[in-house]
């Protein structure tokens, strides 16, 4: 993946700069410094891990959607599935330590064939949160997903779902055609079963990326923008809203490099670095574990195939040492700069 993603992006790059991100190498755009300047500048190089206390498990690249801005490259065709022995392996490492949140990516991780194991498995592990990232339309793409959200229910899991935008033009301009209407379909389902209710405790939150190449608003006014018309609209309700920055990786970098927005892009995301957001950054408290049980610093690391520190201990989950895991240096690069613009960006929305 990562081979043809670098292939398709070196036929559109013109610049030596652009081709340099493609390969995770420093480079320089008009006067614009490194990330690792940056956090040199205030303190923070080598960055370092607070605790380990979450896992995100990317269960597979599969997915019933082809989002424009998908950081994982992922869709129906992709083949790489987490196997229930290097799932059996995460759940090992979690019982060994403080990690007190189960995150589920992909893809579309309900397509993984063993997800519902997982989870099970999960909650008798006594893991305090189990986190689904679901794309909402794979729990009406077929009849086998329809019971989801009663399973997600049973299993107390906090589903957090992408939705661009609270009308169908955006949201179907970023992630097919239909896919408003499907989700506003499963977001009511969800609601049904009692997501998003005040007292049930089934949390249900919402995501939102940009649709082009800009920054997010600001996201307590977007989630209140996004409740209104949701719930005015359609019935709808949910806990928080999640504002998330594009970051420059895989099929974002591509539309940034065809658009000829990538430039401009980066010094947006450079001009509004943020050293308090530094502080937040979901790699200091978070494991990216791969379909294949390697591990990452985050998962935009993941896509870039730059694997953890290799004095931490090993790189693959079966190698699992909290105490020099904890000791790392983390893995830093331009595409970082997504992470401390503005307010910070991270899987749980703004940082600061």
């Amino acid at each position: 993946m990562i081979r043809s993603l670098k292939k398709r992006a070196h036929e559109l790059a013109e610049t030596t700069s652009q081709i340099k991100i493609l390969n995770g190498e420093p480079f320089s755009t008009g006067e614009l410094p490194t990330f690792r300047e940056k956090i040199e500048s205030v303190g923070h190089f080598p960055l370092k891990p607070t605790a380990i206390e979450i896992f995100q498990v990317n269960v597979g690249y599969m997915c019933n959607q082809v989002c424009k801005h998908c950081h994982v490259d992922a869709g129906p065709d992709r083949k790489e599935i987490m196997t229930r022995q290097t799932m059996q392996q995460c759940l090992d490492v979690i019982r060994q330590g403080d990690v007190h949140t189960l995150d589920l990516t992909g893809g579309a991780p309900e397509m993984n064939p063993d997800f519902r194991w997982f989870v099970a498995q999960a909650k008798a592990a006594g893991v305090e949160e189990i986190i689904v990232r679901s794309n909402l339309t794979i729990l009406r793409a077929n009849k086998k997903y329809y019971d989801m959200p009663p399973f997600f229910a049973e299993h107390g899991v906090h589903v957090v779902s992408s939705l661009p935008y609270y009308k169908a033009g955006k949201t179907d301009s970023q992630r097919g055609d239909g896919v408003f209407d499907a989700s506003v379909k499963a977001l009511q389902e969800l609601n049904a079963t009692g997501y998003g209710k005040p007292g049930t405790g089934l949390e249900l939150d919402l995501v939102y990326n940009p649709t082009g190449a800009f920054l997010p608003p600001d996201q307590t006014s977007l989630e209140n923008e996004f409740k209104t018309n949701l719930e005015r609209d359609f019935g709808i309700a949910f806990n928080r809203l999640f504002t998330i920055t594009n970051i420059p990786v895989s099929r974002f970098l591509e539309y940034l490099i065809a658009s000829d927005n990538y430039e401009d892009y980066m010094h947006k995301l450079v001009n509004a670095f943020n050293p308090a957001a530094v502080k937040g950054v979901m790699c200091r408290n978070t494991i990216s574990i791969g379909w294949d049980g390697y591990m990452y610093d985050c998962d935009f690391n993941q896509m870039l195939d730059m694997k953890v520190d290799r004095k931490a201990g090993g790189q693959h989950i079966s190698e699992f040492n909290f105490d020099l895991l904890n000791q790392r240096d983390i893995l830093v690069s331009q595409h970082c700069f997504g992470c401390t613009a503005g307010a910070g960006s991270s899987c749980q929305g703004t940082v600061v």
